[in-house]
């Protein structure tokens, strides 16, 4: 039976990841990379698309689990009748190749194990030809192949890998899976105690650099290593989140593939890895950044996959029924090809932040972000699709004209603060005409607030980050008056939507609605700390702390009336909003530089 989604903890190698439930099963895992069809997925189906279970047998849920110290590897333990048994779970630093090292061990008595391994390959589609060569089992399917590797003893039939075994206190039995693409060679065999050892070191190497010292340091620490987690990193992108299809609403059909990297996202996960000491990441991400926006800037996308690559082509796999029945289940990302005006002042803000924290400046760096600047002089009056992605018609959405406004800001500080070159006096007066027709078109003086849209009835969280980008100060009663009403209308069980979908008949122009965004939930306790209302944000920052599952991991969106996570998992953008609130409520300034 397939979990709960905050059910399940994270493995990741930098380069791929892996989902682990509760009872100790493997549901969702791709290889070699994350939006690679050669995986096995019974996260989105059911048990017979795809699993690697491994525990005691007939057990139930774990007893018990967590992280080894500021690691990816994950502990999981069970108290039975016949004793106590360990497995521990991880994904070594990439080498040759990716593998998977689980290892059963013995705590006490003497515990009866089972294994059982379906490999399903193109998302629960293929199903892979297994023998056993020299002694481990291999598993071909098209351009695919695994091997399993370990001293128990093991047999297949009807497609399934099986393992029967009994493991004492003080025994270890371990299992390695490996992929390679099937017409290389295989590669070298694993070591599951060095690989151990391996993971754990890189681990604490990597949190040792964090220099965040405020008093929600370990939730920090587990988010960054969660982001981290998300890096791939050959190219430094980070993506959305590990998963796709996982729905935002249970049943429904807003299900979305995140396993790309959006660019709005440089804004917010600059500043988490800036604010926290992670140099080498965020220039690895902004360079990143500078590559998959170089070319037109007429043909700057919102979305690129993990090489900087713009096809992403949506399509749906109807052989999966989908998580809880949540069809269609999705491959790739259709809203790539949306026009979203805030995209270019992200962007544009995201590279003032790398200016300010003194990165190193990128070769023709500049020339970029003129062209950027070229576009937006002449495209900051067009309707958009919203940094949202509504599948509606296109609109004139506030958010997307303020960050229009900073990225204009920006330009006009890297003159005047840095000297760069550029036509100043024009980008004064066009920032200027932007700031004014937001204010005469945006705001509703009736109900003291910016409103989603120009002439629109209804609210978006994104209106929050108004202060945080600089356009208004935190003391301008217009920013009051809007936190109050967007903290007033958009709440639900104190949690925070993007907009309600019904808003201005049908807003977003699909059906059903969604859960409450933990991104946006985190911008509200940052606008409360933006008025002094300190005791407020806390109180909301910490209600947010205990949505996160035992493992510390955060989804991309809350149910409050199932009181669950849903949405893909785990998500980069609620454990960037996590970061950089606590670096708020710690005392770091929600300054005018960036989210």
């Amino acid at each position: 039976m397939v979990g709960r989604i905050e059910d399940y903890g994270l493995l990741g190698d930098l380069q791929t990841a892996a989902l682990v439930g509760r009872d100790g099963s493997i549901d969702w895992l791709c290889l070699p990379r994350f939006d690679s069809p050669a995986c096995f997925a019974a996260l989105l189906a059911d048990e017979t698309a795809g699993r690697w279970l491994l525990a005691p047998a007939g057990a139930g849920p774990c007893t018990r689990r967590r992280y080894q110290g500021d690691s990816l590897v994950l502990e999981s333990e069970w108290e039975t009748r016949h004793g106590t048994v360990r497995v521990v779970d991880l994904m070594p630093p990439r080498g040759e190749a990716p593998v998977v090292v689980r290892v059963v061990e013995g705590v006490s008595g003497r515990v009866p194990v089972e294994m059982e391994l379906v490999l399903r390959f193109d998302y629960g589609h293929v199903a892979p030809w297994i023998r056993t060569v020299d002694g481990d089992l291999a598993a071909l399917a098209g351009p695919d192949a695994v091997w399993l590797t370990t001293p128990a003893r093991v047999t297949h039939r009807d497609q399934r890998i099986e393992a029967r075994f009994e493991v004492t206190a003080g025994q270890r039995v371990p299992f390695a899976l490996t992929y390679a693409a099937s017409h290389l060679r295989r590669p070298r065999p694993t070591d599951a105690e060095r690989a151990l050892a391996d993971t754990v070191r890189a681990g604490a190497d990597w949190t040792r650099r964090c220099t965040y010292r405020g008093r929600y340091a370990d939730a920090v620490r587990r988010s960054l290593v969660t982001l981290k987690a998300l890096t791939y990193a050959p190219t430094g992108g980070i993506l959305a989140a590990a998963t796709t299809s996982l729905p935002e609403q249970l049943g429904g059909s807003r299900n979305w593939d995140y396993r790309f990297c959006w660019l709005r996202d440089a804004t917010f996960t600059l500043q988490a890895l800036l604010g926290t000491g992670y140099l080498q990441e965020a220039r690895a991400w902004r360079d990143w950044l500078l590559r998959a926006v170089a070319g037109d800037p007429a043909d700057l996308q919102i979305v690129y996959a993990l090489d900087g690559a713009r096809r992403i082509p949506e399509s749906s796999l109807p052989w999966l029924p989908g998580y809880a029945g949540s069809a269609p289940v999705r491959v790739g990302n259709a809203a790539a090809g949306q026009f979203q005006l805030d995209v270019w002042g992200e962007v544009l803000v995201g590279l003032h932040l790398a200016r300010l924290a003194g990165l190193p400046a990128e070769q023709d760096a500049w020339d970029v972000q003129r062209a950027l600047l070229d576009f937006l002089e002449g495209a900051w009056d067009s309707d958009d699709n919203s940094l949202w992605e509504v599948r509606g018609p296109r609109r004139p959405f506030v958010h997307s004209k303020v960050m229009a406004w900073a990225g204009l800001d920006r330009a006009v500080q890297a003159v005047e603060r840095f000297g760069l070159p550029g036509p100043v006096d024009r980008w004064r007066r066009l920032r200027q005409e932007v700031h004014d027709d937001v204010c005469a078109k945006g705001y509703d003086a009736d109900r003291g607030t910016f409103t989603q849209f120009y002439g629109s009835r209804g609210l978006d969280a994104a209106l929050l980050l108004i202060p945080r980008v600089g356009f208004l100060p935190w003391d301008d009663p217009r920013v009051r008056g809007t936190v109050d009403a967007v903290a007033r209308e958009l709440t639900e069980n104190g949690f925070l939507l993007r907009y309600r979908p019904d808003a201005d008949g049908g807003v977003d122009g699909l059906p059903g609605g969604e859960g409450a965004f933990l991104a946006c939930s985190f911008w509200l306790a940052d606008a409360l700390a933006g008025l002094h209302r300190t005791a407020e944000a806390e109180r909301l920052f910490e209600r947010l702390l205990g949505l996160r599952n035992d493992l510390g991991l955060l989804s991309e969106e809350y149910d409050v009336t199932a009181g669950r996570q849903v949405g893909n998992t785990p998500q980069a953008f609620s454990h960037v909003g996590l970061v950089n609130t606590a670096r708020h409520l710690s005392g770091a300034p929600a300054a005018a530089a960036g989210p």
